[in-house]
């Protein structure tokens, strides 16, 4: 579980400096799809450490219930993968698709409340 989320967080720490890069660069295509691999392969290191969550309390246990079928977590790696090739057709919709995910993961989620007995 500890080199889950250490991958998540090396991805996650990467996200300054591409962000930067792609301001500096005026959202420059090649920025702008990289700024999307970062965002995809800290996706997946999320989608990786859930999974590995789920494997060390079972399929049954409340946070299974709680996650259910993390749409957050697949519709985000889907985004990204759209994001990516549109960085060099259309900028500003890949932008778009960052900010849609940006949003997305802003909005509460509150499933565990609602699992968790009050």
């Amino acid at each position: 579980m500890l080199w889950a989320n250490l991958h998540l967080l090396f991805w996650l720490s990467l996200i300054p400096f591409v962000t930067a890069w792609m301001g500096e660069n005026h959202f420059a295509p090649w920025t702008l799809a990289f700024y999307g691999m970062v965002l995809l392969f800290a996706a997946i290191a999320y989608f990786i450490l859930v999974r590995t969550l789920l494997s060390l309390h079972g399929r049954d246990s409340v946070l299974a219930t709680a996650i259910g079928s993390d749409f957050k977590g697949k519709i985000s790696i889907i985004i990204c993968l759209v994001a990516i090739p549109l960085a060099f057709v259309k900028w500003w919709l890949a932008c778009s698709l960052y900010v849609l995910i940006a949003i997305m993961w802003l909005i509460p989620d509150r499933r565990i409340e609602k699992t968790l007995p009050h």
